[in-house]
């Protein structure tokens, strides 16, 4: 049973959570939605086929019906949730994890997320009380639906004209091969690269977490060998992407969020508030402000963001992480829908003569640590005296205590939390210079030390 998160149900397949897991998590999961429909994707994993058989037994023992997308990315599923009114969906999937992994990813009507404290904790308790899974008298049938040309028309309303830019993408082996071609066009040999590009669950090449940088390493190799403009590098279900500038840095997708006010706040004159999560850039706030921005800072993950954008009706949002929300896609994540936008700016930029690590260092202000992670049990106690120490040295002009802490100071701001999954405690830090921010990081360490 360790598979149930606080956002999904996701672990090592045949360990963490197996065929029998699963079907429980079926057979409930009409219960706990209180609906007789379930919408079904699937990644192309290897494990994902006979999860899907025991999943579908599960939701069809219990007399609910099955709509079958089959093979989606996760935000496809998102998508037709939300516009054909289902009010259960489950994607097959494990994101950006090794091939090992596998999951379920639950949303219910208007394709909220079900998080471990928004059901799937009740679920957890079922299954491990012993509840009974009786066979429905009437089973529940299985239909197939076809929704990918609609969602491709739909994608399609956010493509620009790209026609002036030389672009780089590696879809991972993962699930934005199902779409990416049919959006942005067969490859170009001056203007448009792919690299693995064919679905394969078993991550041949590297494996589907853009985040780390040893996984964009042949993107950046691309991008330097084709001089282009920009490299867009998806994650396995195509909920996150990322991306690299012309000399082939990997830009903090947390900045992303700022240069999307181009499109959101600029061209499309939408005013309003913009997510973003504990751990983003000070920076991204500054940069949106004069365009009509009103930073709203939440927690991560999107089991809280998608929630809480459409409790704000925000505009959009995005997380350090690479995901990127959306008012106009259900307040939910689209890894494509947010590389259209990103490409139609770096396009405009580029007709003017900017490119893109030039208009990033407009908006990258701060010396940034990245995240630290240090692994220790007593979690809450470090975090609590990282806090005192520097509150007590120095006076705050902001503070906020949900998902960890995040203190700010005139010149300088960390964020400190817990890892919800693993015995990690998450560090993270911006100074105005490189001197204040080492000093800073390392006052940090010699205080959690004493918690090891």
């Amino acid at each position: 049973m360790g598979a149930f998160h606080a956002y999904d149900i996701r672990g090592i397949y045949n360990k963490d959570f197996d065929k029998h897991i699963v079907y429980k998590v079926g057979y409930f999961l009409p219960q706990l939605l209180n609906t007789d429909t379930v919408l079904v994707g699937r990644d192309v994993r290897e494990s994902s086929d006979e999860i899907r058989e025991y999943l579908l037994k599960g939701i069809t023992d219990a007399g609910a019906n099955v709509v079958d997308m089959g093979l989606s990315t996760t935000p496809m599923v998102y998508w037709a949730t939300a516009k054909y009114g289902y009010k259960a969906s489950v994607q097959i999937t494990a994101s950006h994890n090794p091939r090992e992994y596998n999951g379920l990813k639950v949303s219910r009507e208007n394709a909220l997320p079900v998080g471990l404290d928004t059901g799937l904790g009740e679920i957890k308790e079922w299954i491990e009380s012993g509840r009974e899974c009786v066979v429905s008298d009437k089973k529940g049938s299985v239909t197939t639906v076809d929704y990918k040309e609609e969602y491709i028309k739909f994608q399609l309303k956010y493509k620009g004209d790209y026609s002036n830019l030389r672009i780089g993408v590696d879809i991972s082996n993962g699930m934005a091969g199902l779409l990416v071609k049919d959006i942005l066009g067969e490859a170009k040999e001056d203007s448009l690269y792919y690299i693995f590009d064919d679905l394969d669950g078993t991550f041949p090449n590297h494996e589907a977490n853009p985040l780390i940088p040893e996984n964009t390493k042949d993107l950046r190799n691309l991008v330097a060998d084709k001089k282009c403009d920009i490299g867009v590098i998806y994650d396995g279900d195509a909920d996150r992407v990322m991306f690299v500038d012309e000399n082939s840095r990997f830009i903090s997708p947390d900045l992303m969020i700022a240069l999307m006010g181009h499109y959101w706040l600029g061209e499309r004159g939408l005013k309003g508030k913009v997510i973003q999560d504990i751990r983003s850039s000070k920076a991204v706030g500054e940069y949106l402000a004069p365009m009509g921005g009103e930073m709203y800072t939440w927690k991560v993950g999107r089991a809280f963001a998608a929630h809480k954008l459409r409790e704000i009706d925000g505009v959009y949002g995005g997380e350090l992480a690479g995901h990127y929300y959306f008012k106009e896609f259900f307040y939910s994540d689209s890894g494509i829908m947010a590389s259209l936008i990103i490409l139609g700016i770096v396009a405009k930029l580029k007709a003017k003569g900017v490119k893109l690590s030039e208009a990033i260092a407009k908006i990258e202000k701060y010396k940034n640590s990245g995240e630290i992670n240090f692994k220790i049990e007593r979690k809450r106690e470090a975090m609590d005296a990282v806090r005192e120490y520097f509150t007590s040295t120095e006076t705050p002009t902001a503070s906020m205590d949900f998902d960890g802490y995040r203190v700010e100071f005139p010149q300088w701001w960390f964020n400190i939390r817990p890892s919800n999954t693993e015995p990690y405690l998450r560090f993270l830090a911006e100074a105005t210079t490189d001197e204040l921010l080492n000093e800073k990081v390392a006052k940090v360490r010699e205080i959690v030390d004493q918690f090891a």
